[in-house]
């Protein structure tokens, strides 16, 4: 068991991972495009990026957690609540760029 994977290792793939689902929350190219390219004439396409791009993230999160990596960091509170639900529901789509409560905002 000498051949340790470093810390850092998941800890940038998760950052990729969290890029990808955003792009693809925003609707922009990812490297699911390039795999199916078919799939852009299709009005679920963009449903199945976003899956997919969850997918992969609830993935890492799950090795980081194994591996005792800390993954939360990277997400703002609302995120990581997100992510430990695991569901992909309507408000992780529409409240995943929410930075603030909304009681911040007043003033």
């Amino acid at each position: 068991m000498g051949n340790e994977i470093p810390a850092d290792f998941f800890k940038t793939k998760l950052s990729e991972a969290k890029i990808h689902f955003e792009r693809a929350l925003d609707c922009k190219h990812t490297e699911f495009d390039d795999l199916y390219p078919y799939m852009i004439e299709h009005p679920q396409f963009f449903w199945y990026k976003r899956y997919v791009a969850w997918s992969e993230l609830l993935t890492i999160v799950k090795l980081c957690e194994e591996l005792e990596v800390e993954w939360q960091p990277q997400f703002s509170t609302a995120q990581v609540e997100y992510i430990q639900k695991r569901v992909m529901s309507s408000k992780v789509l529409d409240y995943w760029f929410e930075t603030n409560d909304t009681k911040e905002h007043v003033g």
